[in-house]
């Protein structure tokens, strides 16, 4: 199966890591581009054990790739998994949802066909139908 992540800290990244350990294309992206570079040479930037060497095996069997394009990323993917960062406002504690939003927008700039996108990052009840309407306005 394609597989597309959108964000590469803790949840992406070890996601991405395993569905690619199990067979499936794995296309990963941040638009963190030194983050994608250092990935790329197989530089683990998080602590999880065992990590590294599957990325590194992943990488050298072709099955994981990473890229700083949101677009690129939803191109690629069946199933596009949404693991961005959602930061707390420090005014009212509540979740910034922006990052997630404009990666959203540009996953659907990104669709070439029909995916399932599924949501990992921490959110608000109510986020879903305000991501279905973002995908509905940039598809």
């Amino acid at each position: 199966m394609k597989v597309s992540i959108i964000g590469t800290g803790y949840v992406g990244l070890v996601a991405a890591a395993v569905f690619a350990d199990y067979g499936n294309d794995v296309v990963c992206a941040d638009i963190d581009e030194g983050k994608i570079a250092a990935l790329e040479r197989g530089e683990v930037p998080i602590y999880e054990p065992g990590l590294d060497a599957l990325v590194s095996h992943n990488l050298e069997a072709g099955r994981l790739r990473f890229t700083s394009d949101n677009r690129v990323a939803a191109a690629h993917g069946d199933v596009i998994f949404m693991a961005v960062g959602t930061p707390t406002r420090a005014a009212d504690g509540s979740a910034d949802l922006s990052f997630l939003i404009q990666a959203v927008t540009e996953v659907a700039r990104g669709l070439e066909r029909p995916a399932i996108i599924v949501n990992k990052s921490t959110v608000p009840v109510g986020t879903a139908e305000r991501v279905a309407r973002v995908m509905g306005e940039h598809t």
